[in-house]
């Protein structure tokens, strides 16, 4: 297996950070933002893998903190990721990097699709929730924990099940598109 980052890598990294802001763009606005971003981080890396994954998301991570309007509202720049929502962004390469080596490693099985990008979303979620009450108390004062997942976790359970659902049934059905050999080049 070639270890090598090449122009294909780049360019499927690439793609994935262009649908990651995109998917960032599609805001409901709340305490934490609605978005579609969960999608986009669990449908690239179950399609990518674990190491394109984590790329795509670092270099979406890296746009933004250069200031590239890829976060949710159109935001940018480093201060997103010190406030609030920051953990959330930062908890993205966890779920990258748990789907990733999942998807590797099952085949892209949808069972399998499942349970991992909910561990990685649960994973995200704690990460996220902690930066959240850190940040929140030390700009307002303390919050407790069932407040905190009151308001950033529990209304976010069902749209985010029903985001995993997507992600996990479309990779069964973009995987084979994207990465198809032709009989051609499985003989070389």
């Amino acid at each position: 297996m070639n270890k090598q980052f090449g122009t294909r890598d780049a360019a499927y990294v690439a793609m994935g950070a262009a649908l990651l802001a995109l998917c960032s763009w599609l805001t409901v606005p709340m305490t934490v933002p609605f978005t579609m971003q969960t999608f986009a981080v669990c449908l690239v890396a179950a399609l990518f893998g674990a190491r394109r994954g984590l790329w795509t998301v670092g270099c979406w991570m890296l746009l933004g903190v250069l200031g590239a309007p890829v976060f949710s509202g159109f935001r940018g720049g480093f201060g997103v990721l010190l406030g609030t929502t920051g953990g959330y962004i930062t908890g993205f390469l966890f779920t990258a990097l748990i789907v990733g080596v999942a998807a590797e490693r099952s085949g892209r099985k949808l069972p399998a699709l499942l349970v991992s990008m909910a561990l990685g979303v649960l994973v995200c979620y704690a990460f996220g929730t902690a930066w959240f009450m850190a940040v929140y108390a030390k700009n307002s004062g303390p919050i407790g924990l069932g407040t905190a997942l009151g308001w950033c976790v529990l209304p976010y359970l069902l749209p985010d099940a029903v985001k995993i659902a997507l992600a996990a049934s479309l990779t069964g059905r973009l995987y084979p598109l994207l990465f198809l050999k032709t009989k051609k080049q499985m003989s070389s």
